[in-house]
């Protein structure tokens, strides 16, 4: 399971076959109407949408790094196992890293409560559809899920300013 997830974690093909695979799924799952040969081009097409946004973060946040995706990648994997490096030039790099990304979730957090606000007006909103057309429960699945969604945003917002507070405060502390 470890070289699995350091491989998704390092790979952008690999993110890119599991994002395919599951988009598929979730076609077969929830749009058995369509043809299969739609679902996979569909899939494909939102698959490699995903895949060009996700290379272009990862570019951006290796310019201002100052280091190539794959060190991203392994910079990542070290602040989430809060691994300070021994190598000057690379504390430098995760030096900015982190300066980068907290700045970037602290910009990110002042829509948070807008956000929030625009989930709970969808689930509102499917509430009432469900109460006005009788049935209730598809409703309420929907609302308890997106309660659940939020409060997983929330729970991993949360860990990952932990994890990066805290390597920011260990590598002042290392010099």
């Amino acid at each position: 399971m470890r070289a699995l997830k350091l491989w998704l974690d390092r790979s952008l093909t690999a993110q890119a076959v599991l994002i395919f695979v599951l988009g598929v799924g979730a076609n077969a799952l929830f749009r058995r109407d369509g043809h299969l040969g739609w679902w996979v081009v569909q899939t494909a097409v939102f698959t490699a949408v995903a895949i060009a946004i996700v290379a272009a973060q990862r570019r951006r946040t290796g310019r201002a790094a100052g280091t190539d995706p794959r060190g991203i990648a392994e910079l990542n994997r070290r602040i989430r196992h809060r691994e300070v490096p021994s190598d000057p030039e690379q504390r430098a790099t995760m030096r900015r890293l982190v300066a980068e990304q907290l700045g970037k979730m602290e910009r990110g957090g002042r829509w948070l409560p807008y956000w929030l606000a625009g989930m709970g007006l969808i689930a509102a909103g499917m509430l009432v559809l469900g109460f006005v057309t009788g049935s209730l429960t598809v409703a309420l699945v929907f609302a308890v899920g997106v309660a659940v969604f939020c409060s997983w945003v929330f729970w991993t917002r949360r860990r990952a300013l932990e994890r990066h507070r805290h390597m920011r405060s260990a590598l002042r502390n290392h010099g």
